[in-house]
């Protein structure tokens, strides 16, 4: 099998912001999130997005970390977990693109009454996604230094502050004319995650040697 290439080879940080920004961002989150605190006063809403948020964040680098060891703990080679979040990804981004179809929505069950139980709710799979997970596994397993990996934690917490920040303002962002824009900008994601997660098979198929570099 050939050895993988180092992330550094991959991605450079502007590419691994964004692949974070896709997977972990806040433009998934803003109409969920939205609905699923219609119903929440404005302080809750507050206590919920600053649970989330830390919840998130501690739950994705730990995942990570523990992703990386059990990679070499399970004799789970990176190409493997690249299929595996490709799929993930790919299943996702097309529910994506064909849910705009679906003219009837089923609506979202009150959230639990205690911040912590409505963070949890909202964190997971809303904010931390398997996919994202994956992803952020295969690039601190292909890290070739520490600072190649303070570097990708560093983007990884700029973008749950961006998750914050949608969370904390989705009301706002989500009132009139921003509405349609984000509707546009959702399409267009759902489109790019399943070229995305085609690139993601088809790479780790050519780590594989099954497909020409």
């Amino acid at each position: 099998m050939p050895a993988a290439p180092d992330s550094a080879d991959l991605l450079g940080l502007g590419a691994v912001f964004t692949l974070l920004f896709v997977t972990l961002g806040p433009l998934k989150i803003l109409g969920p999130f939205v609905q699923e605190t219609r119903n929440v006063a404005a302080p809750m809403l507050r206590q919920i997005a600053l649970r989330a948020f830390v919840v998130a964040l501690v739950a994705v680098v730990a995942g990570g970390f523990i992703g990386k060891a059990l990679l070499g703990n399970w004799n789970i080679s990176v190409a493997a977990l690249e299929m595996s979040g490709g799929i993930i990804f790919f299943l996702v981004g097309l529910r994506l693109v064909l849910e705009q179809y679906n003219t009837v929505r089923a609506a979202p069950e009150p959230l639990p009454e205690a911040p912590m139980a409505a963070a949890m709710r909202v964190t997971f799979p809303l904010v931390v996604t398997p996919y994202g997970i994956a992803a952020l596994i295969v690039m601190l397993a292909n890290s070739p230094d520490s600072a190649r990996t303070l570097s990708v934690l560093a983007i990884l917490a700029g973008v749950m502050v961006l998750n914050l920040l949608a969370m904390l303002f989705a009301r706002q962002i989500m009132a009139g004319l921003m509405v349609i824009v984000l509707q546009i900008l959702g399409a267009v994601l759902g489109v790019l995650q399943v070229a995305l997660a085609v690139e993601m098979m088809v790479h780790g198929l050519q780590e594989l040697g099954v497909l020409p570099a």
